[in-house]
């Protein structure tokens, strides 16, 4: 762990190591202020710490939810492109190499976009089953697991909402980041001692 650590902050991103989800969300709550914008990208971790459900709640900042039930796509995608521009950015990880390096897919863009620049914070969630070897490892690891169970939980939500099931490769995991550095500060890892997320 200590080598990742020290890897990880070589390469300008700060790693809080924490026991579970309990303990991750207690940490989230220190980092949201009163009057913030904040920005979310699409990720299981988040919601399975509760984070999602209590940004949801927060009386006191703007949050850009572009998973509000009830809204139609174009107000989907304002929201996410205000994300863009918060001062906090919630999200996860698709894998971290043993060498500080973060690999992500996307099918929108907005959350890889997001951890490159725009947001003046961002905040990543990542159980440590995403921790891999190396960048190889990372984007096996995308197609192999990641995109396959996101596109099994996209369609099966679609079924269930009558609509026809469109998530594929092609589409769900089309837009790819690799990002091994940044300026020193801006993204703070949150790495659970559990295995979350996909």
């Amino acid at each position: 762990m200590q080598m990742l650590k020290d890897n990880l902050e070589k390469n300008g991103f700060e790693l809080l190591h924490v026991k579970n989800k309990e303990e991750a969300l207690e940490k989230a709550k220190e980092f949201i202020k009163d009057g913030m914008k904040v920005g979310l990208g699409g990720s299981t971790t988040v919601a399975q710490i509760g984070l999602l459900e209590y940004v949801s709640k927060h009386p006191n900042i703007t949050l850009f939810n572009q998973y509000e039930a009830g809204i139609d796509m174009e107000e989907n995608l304002r929201r996410r492109r205000e994300g863009m521009l918060s001062d906090l950015y919630i999200t996860g990880c698709n894998a971290i190499t043993k060498n500080g390096e973060l690999v992500n897919a996307d099918g929108s863009g907005n959350r890889v976009a997001a951890q490159i620049f725009g947001p003046k914070k961002v905040l990543l969630f990542v159980g440590k089953n995403k921790i891999v070897k190396n960048l190889e490892e990372g984007f096996a690891r995308i197609m192999n697991v990641a995109a396959v169970k996101n596109i099994d939980r996209m369609n099966t939500k679609a079924l269930e909402m009558g609509k026809e099931p469109r998530y594929n490769l092609e589409n769900i995991a089309n837009k790819f980041a690799y990002i091994n550095g940044d300026e020193k500060g801006r993204t703070t890892i949150i790495l659970i001692d559990e295995e979350l997320g996909y």
